[in-house]
C-alpha cells in the first residue's frame, strides 16, 4: 500500500519535527537523523513518541539505500 503524497507532505517526526523518509518496501517512515523507524500498519502511520523502533547503523543504511520519498522539510 502506498501513502498519499498529500499526507507525506505534512508528516514529520514527532520529536525533532524534521522530515522523514518513506520506505514503501519496508512499510516504514524513517528518521535518518535519529535512526528511528515508525511502522505503517494498514495504511495508518504510528507517529507516537516512544513507539518508534531504534535502528542499528546497518539497518538504517540498508533502508536508506532503497528508493524512498522524503516528507516535506520543516
Amino acid at each position: 500500500m502506498s501513502l498519499d503524497p498529500r499526507l507525506l507532505a505534512i508528516l514529520c517526526d514527532p520529536l525533532d519535527h524534521g522530515s522523514l523518509r518513506y520506505v514503501p518496501s519496508a512499510n516504514l517512515l524513517v528518521n535518518p537523523r535519529t535512526s528511528v523507524a515508525y511502522e505503517i500498519l494498514d495504511g495508518i502511520v504510528s507517529l507516537v513518541p516512544g513507539e518508534g523502533r531504534t535502528l542499528s547503523a546497518d539497518e538504517l543504511a540498508a533502508l536508506l539505500a532503497f528508493d524512498g520519498v522524503d516528507t516535506a522539510t520543516r
